[in-house]
């Protein structure tokens, strides 16, 4: 039998590579690493990426095993979940990871101007109805570039097709210099090793249901003023995980 929730939520904090910032704490007094993550969390000054709704914290153990030289955080509200990650890099001395558990939609308050070089978004919710609750919609947008860098990075690794298609077309729309797109990634005869070797749980039930899994990627400059798309997109034909298909309407926005 696997370990309880609070047997988990304990774990977690108490785990060395986990910082825990309600969104009430971050009101009342702000986060103590932001700006400081290089100097008091990783004690070196290599580049930060970040995955964002990193859910166990495959994605992130895995790039971070791939690429020494990077740190990478893992942020996700559920402590149930992010405790497999955080225990597995606890557990082997890991260097180049730490675990943010906190709210989205609040992660410009815990880092500084310029101080996270890459974002992996990873099989986020598509959020159908609501364009703004995306994790590629220009709200989100114009928080990350409170804390990327000039033309930072940001992949995108998803199931849905409705969300892929609307990244595309938020890109395309603004401009955005879009450095590879492939609505079929495992299809590709040379895909980089670290986009198809690297899994998570879900994106393995995916494959399996026969799912083709779409990945974006592409640069955010500071500069310029960013637009919605104003398209219609055909809604996903079939539920999965923590995003199901509830609604008679055939697209959306």
């Amino acid at each position: 039998m696997g370990k309880g929730k609070l047997a988990k939520f304990a774990d977690v904090a108490k785990n060395p590579l986990v910082v825990e910032c309600p969104y009430w704490q971050l009101q009342q007094e702000g986060f103590a690493l932001k700006g400081k993550w290089h100097s008091d969390f990783f004690g070196n000054e290599n580049p930060i990426v970040l995955e964002l709704g990193c859910g166990r914290g495959e994605y992130t153990l895995g790039l971070a095993r791939r690429f020494p030289d990077r740190n990478f955080i893992g942020v996700d509200i559920k402590g149930s979940r992010l405790w497999h990650g955080a225990q597995e890099a606890l557990g082997t001395g890991m260097k180049n990871v730490g675990f943010l558990r906190t709210n989205i939609e609040c992660i410009d308050g815990m880092f500084a101007e310029n101080e996270v070089s890459e974002l992996w978004l990873t099989f986020s919710d598509p959020q159908m109805k609501k364009a703004s609750k995306r994790l590629t919609s220009t709200f989100f947008m114009e928080r990350y570039r409170r804390f990327l860098v000039d033309g930072g990075l940001i992949n995108v690794k998803t199931d849905s097709n409705f969300l892929a298609t609307y990244t595309k077309y938020m890109v395309e729309r603004n401009s955005l210099p879009l450095l590879a797109c492939t609505f079929d990634l495992y299809g590709e005869p040379n895909a980089d090793p670290s986009l198809t070797e690297i899994r998570t749980y879900y994106e393995g039930m995916w494959l399996e249901r026969g799912i083709p899994i779409k990945y974006l990627k592409f640069a955010l400059p500071h500069e310029g003023t960013l637009t919605e798309p104003d398209v219609e997109i055909p809604v996903d034909g079939y539920r999965s995980y923590n995003h199901e298909v509830v609604s008679t309407k055939k697209t959306g926005k």
